[in-house]
């Protein structure tokens, strides 16, 4: 298996997890870090909109936990039902905390890969609070 299928394998099995009863859309995210590490993450609705948590989130979330740092994301998959299901501009900026400009980010359907853009291109002017912190 490729890099890719496994991160496509992780999110694919975190969306089967999704709390989605509200919406009925579920969402999975997977993220590879520097040492090849794959943390996976679903959405998780909550009755009071919009206390949920993307999967984008929840995959953070999980990586922070085990000791993720900025810089560490290097790839990222998601896949929803939809065509192009890109992450929302809230977690977009989180995962700019986490990786670099140039991280690629696969948008996936549930049968496969339907685009790559770069972190860059999905948040071209991320909140930074200092210069330095631009250049991951």
């Amino acid at each position: 298996m490729s890099r890719f299928d496994d991160l496509f394998a992780a999110a694919r099995a975190a969306r089967a997890n999704a709390h989605a009863r509200y919406s009925g859309f579920a969402v999975g995210a997977a993220l590879l870090t520097r040492d090849g590490r794959i943390f996976a993450g679903c959405n998780v609705e909550n009755a009071s909109f919009p206390e949920g948590w993307c999967a984008e989130t929840s995959a953070l979330g999980a990586m922070v936990s085990a000791g993720g740092q900025p810089g560490d994301v290097v790839e990222v998959v998601v896949t929803a039902d939809a065509a192009l299901c890109t992450p929302c501009g809230g977690c977009r900026q989180r995962l700019a905390e986490f990786a670099g400009e140039e991280t690629p980010v696969h948008v996936c359907d549930t049968k496969g890969l339907r685009r790559t853009l770069t972190l860059s291109e999905l948040l071209p002017a991320r909140f930074v609070l200092k210069d330095e912190e631009r250049d991951l």
